[in-house]
């Protein structure tokens, strides 16, 4: 297959793209590599890929509509992976119009080049953020998302909507994936294990929130990949039960899909931190502070939709994912201060 795949410098696109060559398919991938968090770190993913024959790399922001459509008919894609976005919860309050460019008017220039392009799937990050406010747990992708308490959640709300608009007008298949806390090799600098990993090894304080009252479902990159990768292999298709008088969010009688893609099994915060000490040898030095404005106290992903139709099974726990992260963190900085010496 052919595969465009949006922001395939970050951390899911690159392990994602990395995936699909390797078993044969051909891969364009475009990001506009921003400086959200060191562009060297995204560079550095590219440097892996970019010697495959079968992977073309083009410098692109989506909110740019006509670079877009040039891109769109220049190739004949049979799937787009839509993961281009402006990322993290806090940065969404500090500079919220960032969102809107990014995720609302990025997100309707993928749906409208789809469209003129009769594309055959769309698969698109959604987030584990849109269940906001719930306290219902595990969350299932049947709950009503209508509480966000983020800017950044609901710009993901609104992706769910315009996908499902889209898939009615003009029948696009669209899966959106709600993923749930993904770590590993190669991560993102601004989530909490990259931080506590380098404050660790720094000897400097690591920041706790709502004193340490915090659970995550944290989902392994190779687990997400996994669910990603089932969503491309299998286009949304109409459910045929659905029901306008009880209607079930997941799903629709226009070709749309929404799943969880997490570890169903949440973490508490204090637990990942001892399992990060044990693997870096080393003690945190703890400064606990109060819960931070749009964040949410637990994440626990309801996985059974996304098992019971493609059997997803994530299989990487803490206490084996965290060492792999460390080992790479290690390896990854000791090697960048050896050519930089």
């Amino acid at each position: 297959m052919k595969i465009l795949v949006t922001g395939a410098a970050g951390f899911i696109g690159f392990h994602l793209t990395k995936f699909l060559l390797a078993r044969g398919d051909e891969v364009v991938g475009i990001d506009n590599l921003n400086d959200y968090y060191d562009v060297s770190l995204k560079l550095g993913r590219l440097q892996q890929i970019e010697g495959n024959k079968n992977f073309t790399f083009e410098k692109m922001s989506v909110d740019k509509d006509s670079a877009i459509n040039t891109l769109f008919k220049m190739h004949q894609f049979d799937v787009v992976v839509h993961l281009a976005a402006q990322a993290g919860v806090r940065y969404s309050i500090e500079n919220p119009k960032v969102y809107i460019e990014s995720n609302i008017v990025g997100f309707i220039n993928i749906l409208e080049a789809c469209r003129m392009q009769d594309i055959g799937n769309l698969v698109y990050a959604s987030s584990s953020s849109v269940y906001g406010a719930n306290t219902q747990y595990p969350f299932s992708e049947s709950m009503s998302i209508d509480h966000p308490v983020s800017l950044y959640a609901a710009t993901k709300k609104s992706n769910e909507l315009m996908a499902h608009s889209y898939a009615h007008l003009y029948g696009i298949p669209c899966t959106g994936l709600r993923f749930f806390t993904v770590y590993g090799p190669w991560g993102r600098p601004d989530m909490a294990l990259f931080k506590f990993t380098k404050k660790i090894m720094e000897g400097s304080p690591i920041e706790i929130y709502n004193n340490g009252e915090m659970e995550r479902d944290f989902t392994y990159i190779s687990d997400i990949v996994q669910g990603v990768v089932q969503s491309i292999d299998n286009p949304a298709k109409p459910d045929m039960a659905w029901e306008g008088t009880d209607p079930n969010p997941a799903t629709s009688y226009a070709p749309y899909r929404v799943y969880n893609i997490g570890n169903n099994a949440p973490v508490k915060l204090l637990d990942v931190i001892d399992s990060l000490e044990k693997a870096l040898g080393k003690q945190a030095i703890r400064n606990y502070l109060p819960m931070q404005a749009g964040d949410v106290q637990k994440t626990w992903a309801d996985t059974r939709l996304l098992q019971n139709i493609f059997g997803y099974q994530p299989v990487t726990t803490i206490e084996k994912g965290i060492p792999k992260f460390v080992e790479w963190y290690k390896n990854y900085y000791h090697s960048a201060v050896l050519s930089s010496e």
